[in-house]
């Protein structure tokens, strides 16, 4: 992966190891292997993994070269993961009951149907959407609105405010929720996650919905860390105003930043221009001082 993402750095075309596809096919299409070896096999490493092992994270190149890679392994093995989802389909039919048996099957079932959603092909998101309105589950159908919700639009919309409506009252439900379209790698998603900041289930005086908000947003190193600095920004501000409201949580957020040495000039120059506008911010919190301040001198 480390060799795509120089090759992408280089203005080079991406071209995915054959034998790495035959390897995962041949993974996939063998029954005798366990279906939680299956799933973990056929997982990517994260994005934050891959720069961890980078000199300078470049979290553009990487992003891009997952996706590639994802995109790719669906294209090429999309039988295999057909069958892997009607496979599921056809065993619940005879039993809907959710056991230490059954749910390995589940979790490879709903990352094969990740996998397909990610082709943005219209038939494959009505796979998608089957899945989510037949779900006999809240674990299954956040999957399918999961991989619904990577293709932004109409549908995705309507799939996310049905889900809404269903889990309202289930406030676990309700954070992962925020924390999926906060963690959406869609370009530019600062703007929507700022929208969701006045949703009415949103509170900022309630750290578990920062953390699944702030702290989902956060974790989407493309957006977090697009090189414009909306992303830097958005947190500054929100740090500033929670620092407020619950110092504790605000210092958590803030923790964000503490890696910003890791990144080009430009992303250092921006990061450390949001840690310098919260360290001299008045009233500042103890607890958001010291972690911003070492996070600067680190």
């Amino acid at each position: 992966m480390l060799s795509l993402v120089a090759d992408f750095q280089q203005g080079k075309p991406l071209v995915l190891n054959p034998k790495f596809v035959q390897g995962l096919r041949s993974i996939l299409s063998d029954s005798n292997l366990d279906k939680e070896f299956i799933a973990k096999a056929i997982t990517l490493p994260g994005e934050g993994e891959i720069m961890d092992m980078m000199e300078v994270a470049d979290p553009d190149a990487v992003h891009a070269v997952r996706s590639f890679i994802r995109k790719q392994l669906a294209s090429e093995l999309k039988a295999e993961f057909l069958r892997t989802v009607w496979s599921k389909t056809i065993g619940a039919q005879k039993s809907i009951c959710l056991t230490i048996l059954t749910w390995p099957r589940r979790a490879l079932k709903n990352i094969a149907l990740a996998y397909l959603a990610s082709l943005e092909d219209q038939e494959l998101t009505e796979l998608a959407l089957h899945e989510y309105k037949t779900a006999t589950n809240m674990t299954d159908q956040f999957a399918a609105l999961a991989a619904i919700a990577q293709n932004p639009g109409k549908t995705c919309d309507e799939v996310l405010a049905d889900f809404y409506t269903k889990w309202q009252d289930e406030f676990l439900v309700v954070n992962k929720w925020f924390a999926l379209q906060a963690m959406s790698d869609v370009p530019g998603n600062v703007e929507n996650v700022r929208s969701l900041l006045n949703h009415p289930a949103f509170d900022l005086r309630n750290p578990n919905k920062v953390y699944s908000l702030i702290g989902g947003f956060c974790s989407s190193l493309v957006n977090f860390h697009a090189k414009d600095g909306s992303g830097y920004k958005f947190l500054g501000e929100i740090v500033v105003q929670l620092d407020k409201i619950n110092p504790q949580v605000a210092s958590r957020m803030v923790s964000a930043f503490s890696r910003w040495k890791r990144y080009d000039e430009t992303r250092q120059n921006l990061a450390k221009a949001q840690l310098e506008m919260i360290v001299s911010a008045n009233g500042l919190s103890e607890n958001v001082f010291e972690i911003a301040s070492k996070s600067l001198a680190a």
